[in-house]
């Protein structure tokens, strides 16, 4: 279909609708000129009269009847998705697509998934969970969550998550069975429970730091996983020591399910951000899940919610 295919339906109901060019001109803000020139041009390219004139009435045709008969309902629903669309500016509706890391996923939305939802009960919203980078406009996704420095520069970025270190976990059962370790060299004496990277296929290396001094050791195992729940599972089950960022294991340590061993030598990483294309008009579904995560978990702005 041609986009001229469309020109001139409006002027041809309106004038139905009001049975004159001059209530059909008010009606639209033009010049009756301009309706009946519409209408000529629209009546040529059909090939069809579809108004009988005289200088006292303007009714349909037979052949305009049926036109308006087929043409009225199709351009209803236009202006009704029109109208609906154009409430969803101002109001978070519809579906929002985000696309997250495994941890992103545990620290920043888990916690919070079921408040949001109550709170914006015309959201729906579908959650990929994929630790491969992905270019979010081509697949269709609204917004995703990386770690800062993964953001690429041409994305809008705000923080949304905790300030992150990396952190030594281990249960008080395998503490008690093996020592706790004084020092990170201590853990090449340890059963460490490695993590390999989706991405690259590489195992994590383990990065130490306390005030100038910094380092990262390859650490030794058994056991090697490539998810971070279920790397902290198994430290909660006594298979070793593991290496993990916080945000997530607060909890087991509260509960004493889990210990943290030198704290002292926790280097800081990039925090999560929320990120997606720059424009100017953000979609208030997205903006309300914007607001929502700084509101709950980055507490109140900082220089950390800027544009990268």
């Amino acid at each position: 279909m041609r986009q001229d295919h469309l020109d001139g339906l409006i002027a041809f109901v309106t004038v139905a609708q009001e049975k004159g060019f001059s209530a059909a001109a008010v009606k639209l803000g033009v010049s009756p000129s301009a309706v009946s020139q519409t209408i000529r041009v629209l009546e040529q390219r059909l090939g069809l009269v579809l108004f009988n004139r005289t200088t006292r009435s303007v009714s349909l045709t037979e052949i305009g009847e049926r036109y308006l008969e087929r043409i009225g309902p199709a351009l209803d629903e236009l202006a009704a998705a029109s109208r609906d669309l154009g409430k969803e500016a101002d109001h978070p509706a519809g579906q929002l697509r985000i696309n997250v890391p495994r941890a992103g996923y545990l620290i920043v939305l888990q916690p919070v998934l079921r408040r949001f939802m109550d709170a914006y009960p015309d959201i729906t919203l579908e959650v990929r969970i994929e630790n491969l980078l992905v270019d979010i406009v081509a697949q269709g996704f609204d917004a995703g969550i990386r770690f800062g420095e993964l953001v690429e520069k041409d994305m809008v970025a705000v923080r949304v998550g905790p300030p992150i270190s990396a952190q030594i976990i281990a249960s008080p059962d395998y503490l008690a069975r093996h020592g706790t370790p004084a020092h990170p060299r201590d853990l090449l004496a340890h059963d460490c429970i490695g993590f390999r990277h989706v991405t690259t296929g590489q195992i994590e290396r383990w990065e130490f730091a306390n005030g100038g001094e910094k380092f990262d050791l390859v650490v030794k195992g058994r056991l090697v996983l490539n998810d971070s729940e279920a790397l902290v599972r198994a430290a909660m089950d006594g298979l070793g020591i593991a290496y993990m960022i916080n945000g997530y294991i607060e909890r087991f340590l509260e509960d004493g399910r889990l210990v943290r061993l030198l704290p002292q030598w926790s280097p800081a990483f990039p925090a999560l951000h929320l990120y997606y294309p720059d424009r100017r008009r953000v979609p208030a579904k997205l903006r309300a899940l914007i607001d929502f995560l700084r509101k709950e978990l980055a507490g109140p702005p900082s220089l950390d919610d800027l544009i990268l």
